[in-house]
């Protein structure tokens, strides 16, 4: 049976054909509720992580390792040349470029670990004199011996 349209006195019929299963599959969206406590967890463990990972990487975790590469470094500078017994000092042949790097990286090492823990100070300071000494080339200084004497047996406490 047809029916008309009283308005337009056409056939009310659709002019395609509907299938069951089409009318059926049609279901409400899904909630965003998931999708937005998904981002909300997902921000929370990533905010978690990075604040973890920032918190282990403090500056204070460092300090030791500074002051024992500091004492490698100048472990590795050597024996410092004597010039007590010249007669003429400013004869005496400087260090390698290689041994003045490492005795300023020991002073660099040392300070930086004193900056982080006060507790490193003294061993930033008897390796700077002695860095000073050594920049200087007056190896014969009473002072910086004094100060090489007491960086390497701070040295031997780490």
């Amino acid at each position: 049976m047809r029916t008309v349209d009283p308005g337009t006195g056409t056939d009310a019929d659709p002019d395609f054909d509907e299938s069951p299963e089409e009318t059926e599959s049609t279901s409400p969206p899904p909630s965003r509720r998931l999708l937005v406590l998904s981002a909300v967890a997902g921000f929370v463990l990533g905010g978690s992580v990075l604040g973890l990972l920032w918190g282990l990487s403090g500056v204070h975790a460092g300090a030791l390792e500074d002051a024992v590469a500091a004492c490698q470094a100048l472990d590795r500078v050597g024996d410092l040349p004597d010039t007590s017994r010249d007669a003429q000092p400013a004869l005496t042949p400087g260090l390698s470029p290689e041994r003045l790097r490492r005795m300023v990286a020991a002073r660099e090492l040392s300070a930086a670990a004193a900056q982080v823990n006060a507790n490193y100070q003294p061993l930033a300071d008897h390796i700077d004199s002695v860095s000073r000494m050594v920049l200087s080339l007056h190896f014969s200084d009473a002072s910086g011996q004094r100060h090489l004497v007491e960086a390497k047996e701070i040295c031997g406490r780490i």
